[in-house]
């Protein structure tokens, strides 16, 4: 199970200095004081990355418990919710809306296009009268990436508060969460960020907090309430248990990007991502998206008479490669070259560019170039 070559976006390849961080003994992060500034430590760097004074906490659960989260601490019964919807997570926010009472409205996108700000501008001029928006930065099982520096801002500007999940874009896109006006900004840490599955972060401004402090009912359930955070530093305690070696992964994760340099690491993602494009174009593959193109994940319409799901299956028995397709109903249209966080190096798409080239030949694919020179044609 150890000795196959893992390609996908999400979760990433471990570095090994984090992975050697998980082992060692911890203490018990129930009483130990020093791990409450531990705690405090790793939220700091986080919010270094995302660009924000706001607080911001890391919650024991996989990322899909942010976005959860969010809705729960948000909606009160009867609230109206815009959904921007260009995407399967997307599309998926409404489901948590209408489950704690309330009514997710969309405005809707091809899923091949990032949202069209003045498509977005119309249709708020007609209707504005929502609680908060969700968008989603990076949509993983398309990559397309939405404009959020531009989205928030025109949603803040009709008042409404803004819900962003960046899970696939922290650390391999760029995120300002104050200057852009992120009322709710939602990252996890097997992403870009390279450490292991298992942690949410979530950063809240004072007029998401002030929502949720002034609703009128109860937020319904604890786990997914992000009022109990609000005070754990001042009380030096946690609402439950943390999950004391994975918070050290993702500590030494968010060590390794600021000590490279957060600028560096953009621009590794931004140049691997161009290049991929530029070569799967060349190699005579068609490129899933028309616009709204993703430093994370890169999606490359797969021959239909290969189909996507043959050739992930052929590569993982031939070549021992587990390279990913899209969700449904995309599985069997769409190959997804997560180039994002450890896997946003040089040998590993190079690797994995060499593979696909191998395998989608070795299926019937007809072209005379390969997708590793035309990779490095562009790269270097």
């Amino acid at each position: 199970m150890n000795n196959k070559f893992v390609y996908s976006p999400g979760p990433t390849n471990i570095r090994e200095n984090v992975r050697f961080e998980m082992s060692k003994e911890t203490t018990n992060p129930d009483s130990d004081k020093e791990f409450v500034e531990f705690y405090k430590e790793t939220c700091d760097s986080i919010a270094k990355i995302i660009n924000t004074k706001n607080p911001t906490y890391i919650l024991g659960g996989e990322g899909i418990l942010g976005l959860e989260a969010a809705c729960a601490s948000l909606t009160e019964p009867g609230d109206r919710v815009l959904i921007l919807d260009n995407g399967i997570y997307g599309r998926g926010f409404k489901d948590f809306v209408e489950m704690y009472g309330g009514e997710g409205v969309y405005l809707s996108e091809s899923y091949s296009k990032a949202i069209d700000k003045n498509k977005l501008i119309k249709f708020l001029d007609k209707d504005s009268n929502f609680k908060y928006a969700t968008v989603v930065h990076c949509d993983t099982p398309t990559g397309v990436l939405n404009d959020i520096s531009k989205i928030c801002q025109i949603l803040n500007e009709y008042g409404i508060l803004t819900v962003v999940d960046s899970i696939s874009a922290i650390g391999g896109e760029e995120i300002r969460v104050d200057d852009w006006r992120i009322d709710i900004a939602l990252g996890a840490s097997q992403k870009a960020l390279s450490a292991a599955p298992g942690l949410t972060i979530v950063s809240i401004s004072e007029k998401a907090r002030l929502a949720m402090k002034n609703r009128k009912t109860s937020i319904v359930g604890f786990y997914c309430n992000l009022t109990i955070w609000e005070n754990y530093y001042k009380d030096k305690w946690f609402p439950y248990t943390m999950p004391i070696n994975n918070i050290m992964g993702l500590n030494k994760a968010i060590s390794n990007i600021l000590e490279e340099g957060i600028d560096n690491v953009l621009n590794r993602h931004k140049k691997i991502a161009v290049a991929t494009r530029k070569a799967l174009k060349e190699y005579g593959l068609e490129l899933f998206l028309e616009n709204g193109y993703s430093n994370t994940v890169t999606s490359v319409k797969i021959p239909e008479d290969i189909g996507a799901l043959k050739l992930r299956d052929y590569m993982l028995r031939k070549y021992n490669a587990l390279i990913l397709t899209s969700l449904k109903p995309y599985d069997n249209q769409i190959l997804r070259i997560g180039h994002m966080g450890e896997n946003a190096r040089e040998d590993k798409v190079v690797y994995v560019l060499n593979v696909v080239d191998k395998a989608l030949k070795d299926l019937g694919f007809k072209t005379a170039k390969d997708l590793v020179s035309l990779f490095n044609l562009y790269y270097f």
